[in-house]
C-alpha cells in the first residue's frame, strides 16, 4: 500500500479458517506472535537455527585460516573460560560487527545500529557460549527490520572476531489483502499510511495483525488474519479468513420433554426475523440481538441458537432450538374508568379477553376484550399482521372494530335533578399500518370511521344537554366522521435518563356532506432523570382542534391523569390545551415508593369556542392547579397508585389510577 488507496488491493478469498471439530462453536483464534509459526516468517525461526548449529560447531574448532594472506606467525589458539554449570563452553571474543549478508557494510548505517542495539551479551571482550549468541541472534530478528541473520566467527591474529550478517526486510511498496469482505479497505490504508518506501518492519505488521483480529473480535465477528508473506517488490500479501453463515436450520422442542417435535409456527415466519441470513460473516453480537427479537414476538418460550461447523471450510450452520408458548387463551380483569367521578365503586370495570397470539402460524395476532361497567361498555376486535409478508421495513397492519358506551361527564357532566348521566357511544372501525422509520422512531398511518352521538340515562338518542348545549357538531343524532390519522412516537432510555415523545395528527375527510370536516393535533413529552436515589419526571402535553366538530370530542382537563385535585374535566374544556407536571418520587422499601407532585393545566382561552359553549355552562375555570403526595405500587398491571391532592381552590381530593400517567 502506498500513499494513494491505489497501492491496496482487496480479493476475494477462497482459503478456508479449519473450525476444531471438538468445539461447539467457533471462537477467534489468538493473535500470532512475532515468530509464530502460524505466520510464513517461520523460515526465520529454522535460519536461526541453522546459524546457531553452525555457529556452535565453528567456535570450538576455530578456523585455522587467517584473515589477511601476509607472512606473520600464526594466531594464538582461542583463549577458553572454563565451562557452565550445563556443560556450555565460553569462548572470549576480541570484536563484534554487523554486517551485509555478502560480509560488505549497509548501505544503511541506520540499519546497522538497530541491529548492534539489539545485541545483548555478544559484545568485545566478552567470553560468550553458544547459546548467549544464539539469542542475540533471535533479538535481532526480533527487532522486525531484518529477513535474517547469521552469526560467523572469524579468527584474527587479535583474536575472534564474531560478524552478524543481516539480510534487512524489503522496502514496502504495497498491500494485497485477500478473504477481508467485512474489513473497510480504510482500516488498512491507516494502518500502513505512514509506511510507504520503509523497511518493512515485522513487529509493526505484528500490531497490524492483532489490531486487525481485534476488529473482527470487537463487533462479535468470527475472523482473522491466517496467512501473510512478504512478496517481491516490497508487496505485502495478508490472507484473512471470515467464518460464514452456511445454513440456519429452525429446530422445534416439546415444552415439557425437550425433545424435537412438529411446530406450529411456520418457519418463513421466524427466518423473516433475523437479520442473520446465509452466506453472512457470523457475527455473534448480530446472533443474540436475533434471539432477543424472536422472543419479542410473544410465541416462543425459549430460543438458543447453536452454531455447528461445517467439515474443514470456514462456514458453520446455526441450529435454532426453539420452544413455542400455548398460543391462545381466555383472560379476566378489572380496572376502573376515568370518566366516573361520584360513588366510590360506580367506576370499576370488569374485562373478559380471548386472544390468539400466533393465527395460522404466521405470528399474526387477534384478541377479543369486552369490558363492562355500571355505565361504561366496550367491546373490540383487534387483528395485527406484525409484519405484512413481502414488506422489507418491518410494516405492521391492525384491523380493528369497537363498540363502546363511555360516561359524557368529562364535557358535559354536572347534576341535575331531573337528567341523569349522558354517556357518548361510538362505533368505530379502521385499519393502521405502523413501521419504524428511524432509529428510536416509530410512526402509525391509519384511516378509521366514527359514527358517535350522545344518549340520556334511558338510552335514548339526545341532541341536547340540560344546560342546552349542543352534543353535536350536525344537528343529528349522530355525527359521522372519516379520520385520516398519523402519529410519530419517539422513545430513548439511558443510564440516568429517558424521553419520550408522542405528536399526533388527526384529518376530518368529508367524503360526504354530512360528515365532520376538523384537523386535531396533540402532542406529549415526558422527560425522566435519576438524581441519586431519587427520580424527577416532567411532563407536558398539548393540542388544538380547528374545525366542525363533536362538543363531547372537545379537550377535557382536570383529573387523575390530567390535573390532580380535581374531579375528571373539572377545570375546562376546550379547543385548545396546555397540561404540565412534575414529579420527584423515591423508593421507599420493597415495592413501595412515595411521589410528591404539582400540576398546571388551562384551556388557553378556548372554552367558549366549543360549540354550545360546555364548559361556561357549568362556570368550570379554565386553569387551574393541583399539588400533593401520594404511594405507588408495582403490579402486574402496572403501578398502582394511590394520591392525595388540593387544588388552587382549597379543595382536597383522593385519586387511584393503574398504570402510567397519559
Amino acid at each position: 500500500m502506498g500513499r494513494s488507496s491505489r497501492d491496496v488491493r482487496f480479493v476475494s478469498s477462497g482459503v478456508k479458517l479449519p473450525l476444531a471439530a471438538s468445539a461447539p462453536s467457533p471462537a477467534p483464534a489468538p493473535a500470532p506472535s512475532l515468530l509464530s509459526a502460524a505466520l510464513p516468517f517461520a523460515h526465520i525461526g529454522r535460519a536461526i537455527d541453522a546459524a546457531a548449529r553452525r555457529l556452535g560447531a565453528a567456535l570450538p574448532r576455530i578456523p585455522a585460516a587467517l584473515a589477511d594472506t601476509g607472512a606473520g606467525p600464526p594466531p594464538p589458539p582461542p583463549r577458553r573460560h572454563g565451562k557452565e554449570g550445563g556443560g556450555e563452553e565460553r569462548v572470549l571474543i576480541s570484536e563484534v560487527a554487523v554486517r551485509g549478508k555478502d560480509g560488505e557494510p549497509l548501505e544503511r548505517p541506520e540499519l546497522e545500529e538497530a541491529a548492534a542495539a539489539a545485541l545483548r551479551a555478544c559484545r568485545p571482550n566478552a567470553a560468550l557460549t553458544v547459546r548467549e549468541v544464539q539469542e542475540d541472534v533471535h533479538r535481532v530478528v526480533e527487532s522486525g527490520l531484518f529477513r535474517s541473520c547469521m552469526p560467523v566467527a572469524v579468527d584474527t591474529r587479535d583474536g575472534i572476531r564474531l560478524v552478524f550478517e543481516v539480510e534487512p526486510n524489503q522496502d514496502f511498496h504495497g498491500l494485497v489483502c485477500e478473504g477481508a469482505n467485512m474489513l473497510p479497505s480504510k482500516f488498512l490504508q491507516d494502518a500502513f499510511r505512514d509506511r510507504h518506501g520503509k523497511i518493512i518492519n515485522i513487529r509493526h505488521l505484528d500490531q497490524v495483525i492483532k489490531s486487525v483480529n481485534g476488529w473482527y473480535q470487537e463487533r462479535g465477528l468470527i475472523g482473522l488474519v491466517s496467512y501473510a508473506e512478504i512478496l517481491s517488490g516490497g508487496i505485502l500479501r495478508l490472507q484473512v479468513s471470515e467464518t460464514e453463515v452456511n445454513n440456519i436450520n429452525i429446530r422445534f422442542l416439546d415444552r415439557k420433554t425437550g425433545e424435537p417435535t412438529v411446530g406450529k409456527t411456520q418457519p418463513e415466519t421466524i427466518l423473516q426475523q433475523l437479520t442473520t441470513k446465509k452466506g453472512q460473516a457470523y457475527n455473534t453480537a448480530q446472533v443474540k440481538r436475533d434471539v432477543e427479537t424472536i422472543l419479542t414476538m410473544g410465541i416462543m418460550e425459549d430460543v438458543t441458537i447453536i452454531p455447528q461447523p461445517v467439515g474443514d471450510s470456514n462456514k458453520v450452520d446455526l441450529v435454532m432450538n426453539l420452544v413455542e408458548r400455548p398460543s391462545g387463551g381466555f383472560s379476566a380483569g378489572g380496572g376502573i374508568s376515568s370518566g366516573i367521578t361520584n360513588g366510590p365503586l360506580s367506576g370499576l370495570i370488569g374485562s373478559f379477553a380471548y386472544s390468539h397470539r400466533n393465527v395460522f402460524g404466521r405470528n399474526k395476532k387477534l384478541n377479543l376484550s369486552l369490558e363492562r361497567g355500571q355505565i361504561d361498555s366496550i367491546f373490540r376486535l383487534n387483528y395485527t399482521d406484525p409484519w405484512i409478508d413481502g414488506d422489507n421495513k418491518r410494516t405492521s397492519r391492525t384491523i380493528m372494530v369497537q363498540n363502546s358506551r363511555t360516561p359524557g361527564t368529562l364535557v358535559h357532566g354536572g347534576d341535575h335533578p331531573e337528567h341523569g348521566p349522558l354517556t357518548i357511544g361510538r362505533v368505530t372501525a379502521g385499519v393502521e399500518y405502523s413501521r419504524p422509520f428511524r432509529p428510536k422512531w416509530s410512526g402509525t398511518l391509519g384511516l378509521i370511521f366514527q359514527h358517535a352521538g350522545a344518549r340520556d340515562d334511558k338510552g335514548n338518542p339526545v341532541i341536547r344537554d340540560f344546560y342546552n348545549s349542543q352534543l353535536t357538531a350536525s344537528g343529528n343524532a349522530y355525527d359521522d366522521t372519516l379520520l385520516a390519522k398519523f402519529e410519530s412516537i419517539y422513545t430513548d432510555s439511558g443510564d440516568h435518563s429517558s424521553t419520550m415523545f408522542v405528536f399526533n395528527v388527526e384529518q376530518g375527510l368529508p367524503v360526504l356532506p354530512e360528515w365532520l370536516s376538523f384537523n386535531r393535533v396533540t402532542a406529549r413529552l415526558r422527560q425522566g432523570y435519576e438524581i441519586g436515589p431519587a427520580r424527577l419526571l416532567l411532563s407536558a402535553s398539548g393540542g388544538h382542534v380547528e374545525g366542525n366538530f363533536s362538543p363531547h370530542e372537545a379537550f377535557a382537563i382536570g383529573g387523575t391523569n390530567s390535573v390532580r385535585g380535581y374531579e375528571e374535566g373539572a377545570v375546562g374544556s376546550g379547543r385548545s390545551y396546555a397540561v404540565g407536571s412534575g414529579e420527584v418520587s423515591c423508593r421507599m422499601f420493597g415495592p413501595l415508593e412515595g411521589v410528591v407532585f404539582g400540576d398546571y393545566g388551562s384551556d388557553l382561552g378556548s372554552g367558549p369556542k366549543v360549540p354550545g359553549d360546555p364548559a361556561g355552562a357549568r362556570g368550570k375555570p379554565g386553569s387551574g392547579y393541583g399539588y400533593g403526595v401520594g404511594i405507588r405500587v408495582d403490579s402486574p398491571l402496572g403501578p398502582l397508585r394511590l394520591e392525595y391532592a388540593f387544588n388552587d381552590k382549597q379543595a382536597r381530593r383522593f385519586h387511584f389510577g393503574v398504570g402510567y400517567r397519559n
